[in-house]
């Protein structure tokens, strides 16, 4: 078949982008995506183009943002609509090939080898789809071309962006030129930390590092070092797949609580059953049960960071929230040092299928089990809040607030 073609599609400011192509009123007015305005710990989380001319960067605190652009259109967000557009964006992507993979809401990787007979050249398919895009939902598409994934990714995000016409394809005739001049840090997968690492041995640029004695790197951070001198080679052997993200390993969820939870009593063991069910939730709809639980806490004094993250192993798999309760319970009172925090976290892993289960002579636990599916169901069709523990009524429940939520973010 020859060398592949892959695609790494890139919405422009996708949220903001969403806000602006639903209101035209917005048409000409910098837009930032952000929380709330009257809660000064909002952060931004996009700003289009009109936006970040004048310095608006994603992350950055939105009183920040408004100091910088004080004229600028803040706009909550709404996850749904940015989910169900990123959907519609994949819809569109699989009238060119069954190949797409989404890697994250706004980028989603394409193999089109076996669609240029259909379609045309690369630059001609990309040209397509970005008007397709446009045309139905009102977002601008950035396209990256490369023979592989991570050559794909890279041309979009340090080229593609900065074309007038959004695509740039990058290859094993033209890295050396385009690619191998670039800062060490701009390499896909260095991040601040690794690329420290990378300057004090010398290596400041993504050839530098291409150039270097890969058995120096594969001693000094084993495989990863091979990963690393592959990548800036533009070597990827990985293929865009639609179960790239099944197999999962663990099943997690973390919560910012609102203020500084003391009581573990009165508030902490609420958030704890709270975070339990989720992830049993998560794991029962997936069909899959955890032997190893993990709880994690963030204090609440930022300019002394303090916490923990540690784990237990469990007698027997599980995706009963009262068997992670208890045991997330049994760490959190374990390691906690009694000052308040502000951020908590339930992880389960070690995953296996729910299809076989451990008989137990004293308790019943098939009625336990059937309780949590029965939950799920109700949710699945009445909504999140449709039935939760009573103890999330409290003051200090968040189950509630969290059911109008999409990834921390409302609706």
């Amino acid at each position: 078949m020859g060398q592949r073609v892959i695609f790494l599609v890139d919405m422009q400011s996708f949220y903001a982008s969403i806000e602006k192509a639903d209101h035209p009123e917005y048409k000409d007015k910098p837009v930032i995506v952000s929380g709330d305005p009257a809660r000064r710990s909002g952060v931004v989380l996009a700003g289009c183009p009109l936006a970040k001319k004048r310095g608006v960067k994603n992350a950055l605190r939105l009183w920040e943002a408004q100091q910088l652009c004080p004229d600028a259109v803040i706009v909550r967000p709404r996850m749904q609509r940015y989910l169900d557009v990123s959907l519609q964006i994949t819809a569109i992507l699989e009238r060119y090939t069954d190949m797409v993979e989404p890697y994250s809401v706004d980028e989603q990787f394409m193999d089109v080898t076996g669609s240029r007979r259909l379609f045309g050249e690369p630059h001609a398919i990309a040209a397509k789809i970005q008007r397709d895009i446009m045309n139905e939902t009102g977002v601008y598409a950035r396209c990256g071309i490369g023979p592989n994934k991570v050559l794909a990714k890279m041309a979009c995000d340090n080229f593609a962006k900065k074309n007038k016409n959004g695509i740039f394809e990058l290859n094993h005739h033209n890295i050396e030129e385009y690619l191998w001049p670039l800062p060490v840090g701009a390499m896909f997968g260095v991040g601040s930390r690794m690329e420290r690492h990378l300057k004090r041995l010398g290596i400041y640029t993504i050839g530098a590092l291409a150039r270097f004695p890969l058995p120096v790197l594969k001693k000094r951070w084993g495989i990863n070092g091979q990963v690393l001198w592959e990548t800036a080679n533009g070597i990827d052997y990985s293929p865009v797949s639609r179960e790239s993200h099944d197999g999962q390993k663990a099943i997690g969820h973390a919560m910012t609580l609102p203020r500084d939870y003391a009581s573990f009593e009165r508030e902490i063991k609420v958030i704890l059953l709270e975070l339990s069910e989720e992830v049993c939730s998560r794991a029962r709809i997936s069909g899959v049960m955890g032997g190893c639980v993990s709880v994690g806490c963030q204090g609440a004094d930022y300019t002394h960071p303090t916490g923990f993250h540690r784990q237990t192993a469990l007698m027997t798999p599980t995706n009963g929230t009262m068997d992670v309760y208890r045991a997330a319970c049994r760490l959190f009172l374990e390691f906690w040092n009694g000052k308040p925090v502000r951020r908590i976290s339930v992880q389960l892993s070690r995953l296996c299928s729910d299809k076989t289960r451990q008989l137990e002579l004293f308790e019943n636990k098939e009625a336990q089990r059937k309780i949590g599916y029965t939950m799920d169901r109700i949710k699945q069709k009445y909504g999140a809040a449709s039935i939760i523990w009573a103890v999330s009524l409290l003051d200090a429940g968040q189950a509630l607030e969290r059911a109008k939520k999409i990834g921390g973010h409302y609706k």
